[in-house]
């Protein structure tokens, strides 16, 4: 059971997403708020999983609540807002989806699996060992997926991580570099990525993720900064702030 919260300032947009919710079994409604300032109060003093985000509204927009709350205590966040340039900011976020105005119900059941699919990666992350755990063994490699299914364009397409060179986030798409061309999946980079192991699929910039295995060198660029080079010759600016945990993944892989 996920337990959702309602943030929007507009009574027709709230009721509209409370009418889907409440027949959807999974879902326990705890609550709707019409400004920033009441969003925070309550998501402080609420357990919640699931959290619908407008943008526009009085007392504190939706990207001043989330800065109030700190990343690890943030629940699953869907934006459903009337205005699309606002989905970049979502999508630095980690949103698990962002809902243009108006939305049918349809688009919502997709975003409300989305999320679904966020609390199941999040629980399975949360009952990993710590390193500090006793039970935790020292260098023993994380299990990794042998497969997995995409649905698109009503059909399962089925794909091994290592056929995977590279994934780049495009608004509310993913696509994935095959080493035979591309295919393209309506999801979250957030959704899709936690299904996978990070361990292997290292983020290089903030759209791209790729596949360590396929990773040629680190070449340097101007003022210090460093670009990646994959075996077929692909080229990405690889993010200062992520150079470190790159280089973390390929040493725990040598």
């Amino acid at each position: 059971m996920l337990r959702a919260l309602i943030v929007d300032d507009e009574p027709l947009a709230r009721e509209r997403l409370r009418s889907v919710l409440r027949t959807e079994a999974s879902i326990e409604l705890v609550g709707e708020c019409g400004s920033g300032t009441e969003a925070i109060a309550t998501i402080r003093s609420t357990a919640l999983d699931l959290l619908f985000l407008d943008v526009q509204m009085p007392r504190g927009d939706g990207m001043q609540v989330l800065a109030e709350i700190p990343a690890e205590n943030r629940s699953g966040i869907i934006f459903a807002t009337a205005h699309e340039r606002y989905a970049l900011n979502a999508f630095e976020t980690e949103a698990v989806d962002y809902l243009l105005k108006p939305f049918d119900r349809e688009r919502l059941l997709a975003a409300l699996d989305r999320a679904r699919e966020f609390h199941r990666a999040r629980q399975l992350r949360n009952a990993e060992p710590k390193p500090d755990d006793p039970s935790a063994v020292v260098g023993a490699p994380k299990k990794q997926i042998e497969s997995f299914a995409v649905r698109m364009d009503g059909r399962l397409v089925f794909l091994k991580p290592d056929e995977i060179v590279w994934i780049e986030a495009d608004d509310n798409c993913v696509i994935f570099h095959l080493g035979t061309g591309r295919l393209m999946l309506r999801e979250t980079m957030t959704a899709f990525v936690a299904r996978l192991s990070y361990a292997k699929f290292p983020r290089v910039n903030r759209s791209a993720f790729v596949h360590l295995d396929r990773i040629k060198e680190l070449q340097p660029t101007l003022h210090g900064d460093y670009a990646v080079l994959l075996n077929d010759g692909t080229k990405f600016p690889l993010s200062r702030s992520l150079r470190g945990e790159l280089i973390k993944f390929a040493s725990a892989g040598t």
